[in-house]
């Protein structure tokens, strides 16, 4: 396993490079380019600016997140095509900075979704949460203004530049089910994972977050069933997926360590991250520790292990702890915990194995 960070970039995020370093086990940052707007081709002068910055801190960049998709490609319009060659030429800049997995979504509208960005937790700290009946009765557009209110950071999914169109983007996807969704993802897959092989880059699909449809939006990589339809669509290795184990996780239904003993092969990064659902729907972001919240992270940690799982990974969305000032879900604090917490079950682990050899070997004299 290979630990990595989130950062948004110089300016863009209260965390520094110099930060992250001293995080036991880090060896890398998981980066974008935030202010490209989705669907325009990134500038090699603003890659190599990344690469540099992250290499005199001593550290990689071999994950990016995200390349984000320009919604004309989702919703299969005949101006994809330019969308589709402009990503193309992206990947192929990619690869030639060491870039090994891009990871994307393919939600329409909204990346992510939560009802409070600072809902406050029985201890005192803070943390995104969702009120499932609040979405019920919302209007999505007073729901951009509450999360991009007062922000100087960039706020991923929610860039004011594409949801200032939400009543055109809406009225788009008014007839779009999942199977055309389904089908849009297809012709996309079978434009783009060619390049990927080429380049030898994986490209690595988010679940939807929440697993679910919201505002009558269609969701389509939401269970594992819909997980294993995805990877049958192009049976490549650089046809994977990103493992969140905080976005299936809101659906208690979902077995995250079936699934990754399924998708060993096809899971490049993982998201670990923890959340506690209730019973009325709601969920809450809670530290990484599995007695927290409702996902096993004990269980996934060891899947890893068990699967020998070599590829990259990172603490997802953490809690804002210790009076931190930063992006909501994005601290420094509570992920360096998260980051301890599993490296701590890992160490455990992998000193379990040697144990069982070392018995093994014993009984064999």
């Amino acid at each position: 396993m290979k630990m990595v960070f989130r950062w948004f970039g110089e300016g863009n995020d209260t965390v520094t490079l110099n930060q992250i370093r001293q995080i036991p086990g880090v060896e890398g940052i998981v980066w974008a380019l935030h202010d490209v707007p989705a669907g325009e081709e990134w500038p090699m002068d603003k890659i190599l600016e990344i690469k540099s910055q992250a290499e005199q801190a001593g550290l990689h960049l071999d994950v990016v997140e995200s390349v984000n998709i320009h919604e004309d490609i989702k919703l299969g319009l005949p101006s994809r095509d330019l969308y589709i060659a402009n990503y193309k030429r992206t990947i192929e800049k990619l690869a030639q900075v060491g870039v090994k997995v891009i990871c994307y979504n393919f939600m329409p509208i909204f990346d992510w979704l939560r009802t409070d960005l600072y809902k406050e937790g029985p201890d005192g700290s803070t943390a995104l949460f969702y009120e499932k009946a609040r979405i019920h009765n919302m209007d999505p557009f007073d729901l951009v203004h509450q999360i991009n209110q007062d922000s100087q950071l960039t706020m991923p999914g929610w860039e004011p530049e594409r949801l200032k169109h939400l009543t055109a983007l809406f009225e788009a996807y008014k007839n779009v089910t999942e199977e055309d969704l389904w089908a849009n993802l297809e012709y996309f897959l079978n434009e783009i994972i060619p390049v990927a092989e080429a380049h030898d880059i994986r490209m690595a699909i988010h679940p939807d977050d929440p697993p679910w449809s919201i505002f009558g939006l269609p969701r389509i990589i939401t269970s594992q069933d819909n997980v294993r339809r995805f990877l049958s669509i192009y049976n490549s290795p650089n046809n994977s997926i990103t493992l969140c184990s905080g976005s299936l996780g809101a659906n208690p239904g979902n077995d995250i360590v079936s699934m990754i003993h399924e998708f060993k092969d096809r899971i490049p990064f993982a998201h670990i991250r923890n959340v506690k659902v209730f019973d009325n729907g709601d969920f809450m972001e809670t530290s990484h520790r599995t007695q927290d919240g409702t996902v096993d992270i004990t269980g996934i940690v060891q899947a890893y292990h068990d699967t020998g799982f070599t590829g990259y990974a990172r603490p997802d969305h953490g809690r804002h702890i210790w009076d931190e000032k930063c992006r909501p879900g994005y601290g420094l604090y509570d992920r360096a915990l998260g980051i301890m917490y599993l490296w701590g079950l890992w160490d455990a682990y992998a000193r379990i194995k040697e144990g069982n050899k070392l018995e093994e070997q014993v009984k064999s004299i």
